[in-house]
């Protein structure tokens, strides 16, 4: 099939939804009012509360949000067929993504800018807060496990990969000094250099591994830059360490604002690439796979696939942003509507494309690029491209699980059909590192943030003991709770190389509790709405929690007693066994008692007290600026 028509489709769906149905959240469901003071406006402290534009703070939100979910998640459910993922990828996040993330910004601006946890130990009950504080450490480990895995799969013996990445974190060094000086002028100066550094950064690891393999340069080269898979490993354990203990402007801050010009610049090429050169779907509308049995993904569609597509439809970790920094620098309630649903679209977007992308190879090179040798060989399928795409390339591709590497031969073909392209010497080749390089970028920004934001949760539960180590500026206990976190998160990647499925493990326990994460988030704007009277919209958020509660949770029950449990029964693979099991059924205990105890609360909210209207215990009022702020008059 031609992918053409389901780009346009994409396209309007994304468009129709923004206009009316974001339309009816702001005016009828969330009420947005200009006129009143967001906490950035109310209280500006230049650090944490800073009224700042719609577009910097779009730009923000989108990098902050688009991790590798978007890219990785897509691809794998590819397994499936491209229907079911299409489907709903464009569903979910008109529908409960973009709903998500909107009603937790506003919610937490509402607020006075408060994090998840404490919106639900307001709305709901303090013990409830104290359980999203579990779920939400559980997410974050796990998520920049899964993320760094991805990098581990893709980057092992690629020694132009590896150098291009490598080369991007003294380039953003180098633009955070820079752009420490302060003025408009050094920012532009530094975007400019860190963009045309990052292409030449590709240009030069390209013109090296073409060299002949026994050349001295080459040769010195690979055995600096070809890291094996435990290699790889090591190398994205320390970026993670020195990217939680380092000052958020010198490497986390310039390489997640280069990383949002590559994002959506890359993207914008790709759509276009799509609706220009029109690839041919491969890939079925419907796979043999949907009852289960996947050599990607073990599980049947329902619920795997809404497991598996976990963000670019709906994630619990865009509420972390949304409520953790975004809310606090939201210059004008307006400005919520194209940020909080506007940059969902933007990732679903980015989700249907990669989805194409992955869809234009043949099924028999998907699955050999997506399954280790052994399973690969089980299913009696043959390669079709994939030995000319290894030598147009220059790198071994078959058997690189994780998906991040088919999509990236996915987007090199499409951008290497393009018009001005197809003419270029090994364009294919370039275009494929360039999609890793991509592809990195996003992961980077999970790794990096998600250690720095979980070392935080931890030194603020240290500090309830210790205030002197819960400071975040206390440099011992920054650095012993980083050390924590990326010990937690390594173990976790060197425990999924020694398993063949070892992506799927790890990819399904992130889409498990970042989905469960989101039935937390749900769960507070359902009450926190019945709470300011307006329980005749409850819906909105209601519908969305009731599915990904449903999906998740029955995914999560049967990864727990299919997989892991059966995990733990071997001996070679009994800890992580072990681990993986408790880890899911803490998240999805702590859902569950979230939602039961949102649902009581709700209950007693809505049933008439004796002498008062139903609805009258309704937490803080809807028109609240944040502590201590008064709504202006007119």
């Amino acid at each position: 099939m031609n992918a053409f028509p389901l780009m346009l489709a994409a396209l309007c769906v994304l468009a129709i939804g923004y206009r009316y149905y974001s339309a009816f959240l702001a005016s009828k469901v969330l009420t947005l009012d200009d006129r009143r003071l967001t906490p950035a406006s109310a209280h500006p402290d230049g650090h944490n509360f800073v009224p700042t534009g719609r577009v910097v703070l779009f730009g923000h939100h989108f990098a902050a949000i688009t991790g590798a979910g978007p890219l990785i998640g897509p691809v794998l459910a590819c397994q499936y067929g491209y229907a079911p993922g299409f489907l709903w990828l464009l569903s979910g996040v008109v529908l409960a993504g973009a709903v998500h993330d909107f009603v937790a910004l506003t919610g937490s601006v509402r607020h006075g800018g408060r994090s998840l946890a404490e919106l639900v130990r307001e709305e709901i009950s303090p013990i409830s807060g104290g359980l999203a504080l579990v779920a939400i450490l559980c997410v974050l480990v796990l998520a920049v496990a899964a993320m760094g895995f991805a990098v581990v799969n893709s980057m092992k013996q690629d020694s132009w990969g590896a150098f291009t990445l490598a080369a991007s974190i003294p380039l953003a060094m180098g633009m955070g000094l820079w752009m420490k000086r302060g003025g408009s002028r050094a920012v532009v100066q530094a975007t400019v250099a860190g963009v045309l550094g990052l292409l030449l950064a590709v240009g030069i690891g390209g013109a090296v591994a073409g060299l002949p393999a026994d050349s001295p340069l080459r040769l010195a080269f690979d055995s600096v830059f070809a890291l094996s898979p435990r290699g790889v490993a090591v190398a994205v354990a320390a970026y993670g360490f020195l990217g939680s203990v380092l000052p958020v402007w010198l490497l986390l801050a310039p390489r997640d604002y280069l990383s949002t010009y590559m994002k959506l610049g890359t993207i914008l090429i790709l759509v276009v690439g799509v609706l220009v050169v029109h690839p041919t779907l491969e890939a079925p509308a419907f796979s043999q796979f949907v009852g289960g049995g996947g050599p990607v993904v073990a599980g049947k569609l329902f619920p795997f696939l809404f497991v598996t597509i976990a963000c670019g439809a709906i994630s619990g970790f865009h509420s972390l942003i949304a409520t953790g920094t975004t809310s606090k620098m939201l210059a004008r309630e307006s400005d919520a509507r194209p940020i909080g649903y506007g940059a969902m679209l933007c990732e679903g977007l980015v989700g249907v494309t990669c989805l194409v992308a992955a869809s234009a190879l043949h099924p028999a090179d998907y699955f050999a690029i997506n399954s280790t040798a052994e399973v690969f060989q089980h299913l009696g399928l043959t390669p079709i491209d994939l030995p000319a795409l290894e030598q147009d390339v220059g790198v071994k591709l078959a058997a690189k699980t994780g998906g991040a590497v088919s999509l990236a031969v996915g987007m090199a073909k499409i951008f290497a059909g393009l018009p001005v392209v197809r003419s270029i010497p090994r364009a294919l080749a370039y275009w494929y590192h360039f999609a890793i390089m991509f592809e990195a970028l996003f992961i980077l920004t999970t790794v990096d943030a998600g250690t720095r934001v979980a070392r935080f949760l931890i030194q603020e539960m240290v500090g309830r003991a210790n205030p002197k180590l819960g400071r975040p500026g206390f440099l011992p206990g920054a650095l012993v709770t980083t050390l924590l976190v990326v010990a937690a998160w390594s173990w976790l990647i060197f425990s999924a190389l020694e398993n063949p499925r070892g992506m799927g493990v790890l990819w399904t326990m992130l889409g498990v509790s970042n989905q469960l994460l989101a039935v937390i988030a749900l769960s507070f704007g359902t009450v926190w709405l019945v709470n300011q009277g307006k329980a005749r919209y409850a819906w909105v958020t209601l519908v969305p929690l009731v599915w990904v509660a449903t999906t998740t949770l029955t995914g999560g029950f049967i990864s727990v007693t299919q997989t892991y449990w059966t995990m733990a029964q071997q001996p070679a693979t009994r800890t992580m066994g072990l681990v993986c099991a408790t880890s899911i059924a803490t998240v999805m205990a702590c859902a569950l008692a979230v939602v039961f105890e949102g649902a009581r609360r709700c209950l007693r909210v809505l049933a008439p007290p004796a002498g008062g209207p139903a609805g009258s215990m309704g937490g803080p009022p809807l028109l609240a600026a944040g502590a201590g702020a008064e709504e202006p008059s007119p």
